[in-house]
């Protein structure tokens, strides 16, 4: 008698968080490893998550006017590097091309690291005139940046992702997009992956290359480490003038336009296993898996029982779901598992007893609730209960969220929270950054944001006692 073949176990969170999560990428089927250093391979159903995370974004992002373009994956040495301050910011994570089949090249070339360059260089040729803006451009690509040390989603030397590229008229316009695209972002992060987040600001120093703005939405992971979920960018016309970009204003003289940036990345993939998954593996959000439910027939060698089954597969599909049926030998009690470790939000069970009975069962993968309805209530069952799969992941991800947020008012009293409970330790800060940079040697946390929702902690700087008057939020990172 041949062998039944087991799904493979995971690593407890509890025992190795990071195992834990590298288990998850690959038992899961969503990467492998490329024979590349540091690359990997987006597998069907992980590229499937990736692919409902863009239909939905790129919905959101054409309903305020975005256009999508695909611009070249090399840029030249001599435009990188004409905007100093974001060369020296990606400096170290460049990789070059100097090849070309056989010949050396004249001039090397980047793989790009971030397409703010190429996007300059355009505007430079094909704007003219106010009339012509703003321009609201955005690209879905990958990017290549040299990391030295790589995880699956959340870094890699290859990654894909979105990057959202604007030039407007006046400065006010151009601040309005950065906001209102960071909020783009937080409302998907919160009403589509189910998962809470800080807004706020980047200080100076953890502010994009180039940029005089950063903002961001933070998010807190299952382990109590911070992980920034998305970035939206400010910056004026530094840009514009490093580029010649300019264009003919209402008073018929030539002025520069002001920019923005915004981008997330594949990294929201490996956010959704961190603050949902459990010990069983993946938990998905109904919005973004690749299969929202999963029929399982039980002895299903019997008379009608596939049968039954695709029925309701029909129907569901029919009702705008994304449904399979499982008609492998494989036992019930496989199915379950792998079903399980793939985060199918939503598990249906229908055998001989339940045709008879004219029922089946419904069971949620967030937190195993079961629920037996009548045939004729499926539709409306289904899409009740994946809705209350995406209530309780979102519910579960906020007191997390909530229950691991400390004040402090010390470098010493923030650093023993941080030892001894994880999470976001909010401080008052001077805005110094040798204060900042004295929070990240001696607590070991960088600074997370200075939120937008502020709270009067008291008068003075936790790391130098001087006047402060603004709250920020410090954390251990991915």
């Amino acid at each position: 008698m041949a062998k039944e073949k087991k799904v493979e176990q995971i690593t407890d969170m509890e025992v190795d968080f990071a195992q834990w999560y590298t288990d998850i990428c690959r038992k899961a089927e969503l990467v492998e490893y490329a024979s590349v250093k540091g690359f990997t391979i987006l597998r069907p159903y992980g590229y499937a998550i990736w692919e409902n995370m863009q239909q939905i974004m790129d919905a959101e992002f054409k309903k305020t006017g975005h256009e999508n373009v695909a611009m070249p994956v090399l840029i030249p040495e001599s435009l990188l590097k004409k905007e100093g301050e974001l060369v020296n910011g990606f400096a170290p994570e460049v990789a070059w091309v100097t090849m070309g089949g056989s010949e050396q090249l004249e001039e090397r070339l980047a793989f790009r690291p971030t397409s703010e360059t190429m996007f300059c260089d355009h505007w430079s040729r094909v704007l003219h005139s106010y009339r012509e803006l703003p321009m609201l451009y955005n690209q879905w690509c990958s990017v290549i940046r040299w990391e030295k040390t790589t995880r699956p989603f959340l870094r890699s030397r290859e990654f894909w992702w979105q990057e959202g590229h604007t030039i407007h008229e006046t400065a006010e316009e151009a601040q309005a997009e950065t906001e209102q695209q960071l909020n783009c972002y937080a409302d998907f992060f919160e009403k589509v992956l189910a998962i809470p987040v800080v807004r706020g600001r980047k200080t100076d120093k953890e502010k994009f290359a180039g940029a005089e703005a950063t903002y961001t939405v933070e998010c807190m992971m299952k382990d109590h480490k911070a992980l920034q979920g998305a970035t939206s960018h400010y910056f004026g016309d530094k840009f514009s003038r490093a580029y010649d970009v300019t264009f003919t204003g209402r008073d018929n003289k030539l002025q520069y336009p002001f920019q923005t940036s915004w981008g997330s990345t594949t990294r929201m993939i490996g956010a959704v296993i961190m603050a949902h998954g459990d010990n069983n593996g993946l938990v998905l959000p109904p919005p973004i898996a690749p299969i929202q439910v999963i029929i399982l027939p039980v002895a299903m060698h019997k008379s009608g029982v596939l049968e039954a089954a695709r029925a309701l597969r029909e129907r569901l599909q029919n009702a705008g779901l994304r449904v399979k049926v499982d008609e492998s030998d494989n036992s019930m009690g496989w199915k379950c598992a792998q079903y399980e470790m793939k985060g199918v939000p939503l598990r249906v069970e229908i055998g001989p007893r339940d045709i008879e009975a004219g029922q089946c069962v419904l069971v949620r993968r967030s937190d195993g609730g079961k629920t037996v309805i009548r045939l004729e209530e499926l539709e409306q069952a289904a899409k009740e209960q994946l809705a209350l799969v995406q209530q309780g992941l979102y519910e579960k991800a906020k007191l997390n969220l909530d229950e691991h947020c400390y004040a402090a008012f010390s470098v010493e009293e923030a650093k023993k929270l941080q030892e001894e409970k994880g999470g976001f330790i909010k401080t008052m800060w001077c805005g110094d950054v040798a204060c900042e940079q004295k929070m990240k040697e001696e607590a070991g946390m960088s600074s997370r944001c200075i939120p937008f929702k502020q709270e009067h902690l008291g008068d003075v700087c936790a790391c130098c006692g001087r006047p402060a008057e603004k709250m920020i939020f410090w954390g251990v990172a991915y």
